[in-house]
């Protein structure tokens, strides 16, 4: 027969565990469910230096340059262009040269300025026939 002493000793030690036990539960819930740092992606190799803002830029100028989706204007190719200089551009396709953005190959002024040469052109047309 155990003694009552004994019975509520070892009581206390179970709810002591327990409670240090669920404690540390809810500590590591805590902590999975605090908010998580974004990933740096292509940029994480330069750590802590030359400030958040130019890092993402220069992230995001990167990943558009490596991902291959650049398009040729002249043979429409995804992927065949490289960048000879700042803003000069070579397909290696076709073989065009032609310039663009400093680091796009059309740059949003350039886009609308082929897209209103297009439409006179069409213009143009129709008023001749």
């Amino acid at each position: 027969m155990v003694s009552r002493g004994i019975l509520i000793s070892s009581l206390e030690k179970f709810k002591v565990y327990n409670s240090f036990y669920l404690n540390t539960i809810l500590l590591k819930k805590l902590v999975n469910d605090m908010g998580k740092t974004k990933k740096t992606g292509i940029s994480a190799r330069f750590g802590a230096r030359y400030g958040s803002n130019v890092r993402k830029k220069w992230r995001l100028v990167m990943e558009k340059q490596k991902s291959g989706n650049l398009k040729c204007p002249r043979c429409e190719t995804r992927g065949s262009i490289n960048r000879v200089s700042t803003g000069i551009w070579h397909c290696k396709k076709c073989n065009a040269k032609f310039t663009g953005g400093a680091y796009n190959t059309q740059t949003p002024r350039g886009a609308e300025s082929f897209r209103i040469a297009k439409r006179k052109q069409r213009e143009l047309e129709v008023v001749e026939e």
